[in-house]
């Protein structure tokens, strides 16, 4: 107490200084989220050979609420009427476009490779700017054409076949790609407006919700094969949903969608190494040359946006 009283004003901390930190650490936050989707690529594949990709989204989103469950009831995210005021409304919305986006993803995963499932992902990056465009009325600028062109061109080279089609596993990743890039715009807008437990949990109930509903309906649950798959489970439940969704949301609170889907966007990297060094997964020089073009487009479409007009 003694310090604060005695500082003088050139000691203490500027606003912008004050700025320069938080931005620091919300962009620290999402490369720790970006890491752990990257590898859960790799988690969700090893998932599908035992058990549905209903059943291993909803289990690890059940698992994702549990955790979330201490964090829920710390003192310091007690429940008031000012942070909960539309909370559900929200996240029922929020879950939708992150279930879409995660059963896209999981069933597109049966089909492709870990790899590619996470360079197709990251494209959100290049669709944020451009669902702007009709959501908030922005103005979309050149880089993000310029990005969007590189990143179709290496789309084309990463999936579409010498037959002109492109595989199954490859385009439900793509329209993945549609609902994340939604995910993140409304996680943008509501992460200063809600507490982020509890927005979390509320959109993790959603998707466990559903995910379990659709595995009932169009899948078996065998004990013994869900025991195999424990450890990926884990992993997507308990980091990848619990730990990474709501870090995501803290870490947004600093960062705008377009600069958090930039940082965000390397869990595509994170992915296809993941796949070469877990899963043995070997990307072709086409394809290689696609990732390359795509992550180029990605960049481009964010890192220059700002200047080129």
């Amino acid at each position: 107490m003694l310090f604060f009283n005695t500082a003088t004003t050139a000691e203490q901390p500027s606003f912008l200084d004050t700025m320069k930190s938080d931005t620091f650490k919300s962009d620290f936050i999402l490369l720790f989220v970006a890491t752990i989707w990257g590898l859960a690529f790799v988690a969700q594949r090893i998932g599908m050979a035992h058990i549905g990709p209903f059943t291993f989204n909803g289990i690890r989103f059940v698992l994702g609420c549990l955790s979330l469950l201490p964090i829920v009831f710390l003192p310091r995210n007690r429940v008031s009427g000012k942070n909960t005021d539309g909370l559900i409304k929200s996240g029922i919305i929020s879950g939708l476009f992150l279930f879409g986006g995660i059963s896209f993803q999981q069933v597109g995963l049966v089909y492709t490779t870990a790899g590619k499932a996470g360079f197709i992902t990251g494209l959100y990056v290049v669709f944020v700017p451009f669902l702007s465009l009709f959501i908030k009325n922005e103005k979309t600028t050149a880089a993000s054409w310029i990005g969007a062109v590189l990143a179709s061109i290496g789309m084309y080279l990463l999936s579409v076949t010498q037959n002109m089609t492109m595989g199954l596993g490859d385009l439900l990743v793509l329209f993945s790609a549609v609902c994340f890039a939604f995910h993140l715009i409304i996680i943008g807008r509501l992460s200063n407006r809600f507490n982020v437990a509890h927005l979390s949990l509320v959109q993790c109930m959603v998707c466990a919700f559903l995910s379990l509903l659709t595995a009932g309906i169009f899948e078996t649950f065998v004990i013994s094969d869900i025991l195999r798959v424990s450890i990926p489970l884990l992993y997507g439940g308990v980091l990848s949903v619990g730990v990474a969704y709501s870090l995501q949301i803290y870490g947004q609170k600093n960062s705008p969608a377009s600069h958090a889907a930039i940082i965000l966007s390397l869990e595509s990297v994170v992915a296809a190494i993941g796949g070469w060094f877990i899963l043995n997964e070997i990307l072709s020089g086409r394809a290689i040359m696609g990732c390359a073009l795509m992550m180029a487009g990605m960049l481009i479409s964010q890192l220059y946006s700002k200047r080129i007009t």
